[in-house]
């Protein structure tokens, strides 16, 4: 057989193995895919990951734990719903990864997105491994008090299966300070000791600064390195930003601080276009307004005369947000966001940059057709890596019990993102795919994790 049909063959025999043993998780499937397609010319280069199946060996979890929580509501009425930790891969270091709280949440969603983080974290080049957790429960709604009880009991599971050298979660959407804060005192309690065995605590007590800001401030840093790299800058480009929440927020600061201007936000309801640009002003505005208030961003149009809200459409089979011209697109909201259809959009806008701010929120087709048309594309595991790296450094701190300033976090993140940039491009050179940056992530990280797996046995 000729070389694409031995590829064709292998790519089969390996996918139809993973449905099989995977049924019904279409989102893990599309994530292993993605990376089996960057990484097949490394294998077939390397016997040793073909004879050690290292790639089997890294799509099956070391452990999955799933749980019931019940907790009491505001009325006294009992509820119940189910946790997760999927402990995807220790070979570089102890699992590092968030946990989620949405009713979207499922053993697939956790699987892709605990699969994602092996590579990500690989390619900060802090000693993590890659995990990834959750559960079912939706704490848009709900008071503080059932908020806090909830925590408490899924502190109470999911306690017996981490520990600061073990697994150290952090939070994703839906888990930000006030839920991080509430776990972490059931843990305290629990082990009756003061760990760093969760990441994004409080300032006050063990977190670091820059720790909010670091995914977003990651993301615009990266893009800048991208730019920089074809002698361009964000100075004076127009982005589209979706989401609304922490990452958007730090995303469209750091924007702002480098010259750029950006027109959009959204949250689940819809979004809102401002021509005039989002400025400092605004953009404290809607932090206020998603923080504190727990407010929709259509409330932004009824504050500003400049914007306009756009409700969201559940039937439409497109997203209206990337239809507007911009420059940059930087999707921030969660998986599969952009579609093909918003992808052929933002070609006839001439964008020239699309790096992901949420967790693969690019579908396979719209990252082919950005691809094919010399969009500059930024996958999640290298451009979004910002958070996870600076949860690194807060283990770090809390290791040494020290306490490092803003600016020496800030400086160390920079650094982080730029090595990342630079052996993105570098492993992309090396396998023939020249300023690809997803090929690039894919195949750095994963030779970082099959080395170590291969050097300390079958295991």
């Amino acid at each position: 057989m000729e070389n694409g049909q031995v590829q064709r063959v292998m790519e089969d025999s390996f996918m139809n193995r993973l449905k099989k043993n995977s049924p019904g998780e279409s989102e893990f499937h599309q994530a292993v895919y993605e990376v089996y397609e960057s990484v097949l010319p490394v294998i077939e280069r390397h016997e040793e990951y073909r004879s050690n199946q290292v790639l089997e060996r890294i799509v099956e979890p070391e452990r999955i734990v799933s749980f019931r929580v019940t907790w009491m509501d505001d009325n006294g009425v009992p509820q119940v719903n189910r946790g997760y930790r999927v402990q995807m891969n220790s070979a570089i270091g102890p699992y590092k990864g968030g946990l989620r709280f949405h009713p979207s949440v499922n053993q697939s969603i956790l699987k892709f997105l605990g699969f994602e983080q092996i590579f990500k974290n690989a390619l900060t080049s802090l000693p993590l491994g890659g995990g990834k957790g959750g559960s079912n429960f939706d704490p848009k709604g709900k008071s503080d008090g059932e908020v806090m009880r909830f925590c408490q009991n899924f502190m109470l599971e999911l306690s017996k299966h981490i520990g600061h050298r073990i697994d150290i979660p952090a939070g994703d959407i839906g888990v930000g300070g006030r839920e991080i804060g509430y776990m972490y005192g059931m843990y305290r309690k629990i082990e009756n000791q003061f760990s760093g065995v969760l990441t994004g605590k409080g300032v006050k007590w063990g977190g670091s600064l820059i720790r909010p800001e670091a995914t977003g401030y990651g993301l615009i840093y990266f893009s800048q390195y991208m730019l920089q790299n074809i002698g361009d800058s964000l100075e004076g480009k127009t982005c589209i930003v979706s989401g609304s929440g922490n990452v958007a927020q730090y995303a469209i600061e750091k924007i702002l601080e480098l010259g750029g201007k950006v027109i959009t936000a959204s949250d689940s309801s819809g979004y809102i276009l401002d021509e005039a640009g989002i400025d400092s002003d605004k953009l404290e505005y809607i932090k206020a307004l998603k923080n504190e208030r727990r407010g929709r961003i259509s409330e932004y149009a009824d504050q500003y005369a400049s914007a306009t809200f756009f409700p969201a459409d559940r039937s439409a089979d497109h997203n209206p947000i990337w239809a507007h011209k911009a420059d940059c697109a930087f999707p921030c909201a969660t998986q599969n966001e952009l579609n093909a259809h918003d992808a052929n959009n933002l070609v006839q806008g001439n964008v020239m940059l699309v790096a992901e701010g949420a967790n693969m929120p690019c579908t396979p087709e719209a990252i082919n057709i950005l691809r094919d048309n010399g969009v500059m594309y930024a996958p999640g595991k290298a451009s979004n890596a910002g958070g996870v790296a600076t949860s690194g450094l807060e283990m770090v701190q809390n290791y040494s019990g020290s306490h490092w300033t803003s600016e020496e976090v800030d400086r160390r993140l920079q650094v982080i993102m730029k090595n990342i940039h630079d052996n993105c491009l570098h492993a992309a050179q090396t396998y023939n795919s020249n300023n690809d940056y997803m090929s690039g992530a894919n195949i750095a990280g994963f030779i970082k994790v099959a080395d170590a797996m291969i050097a300390q046995g079958l295991l």
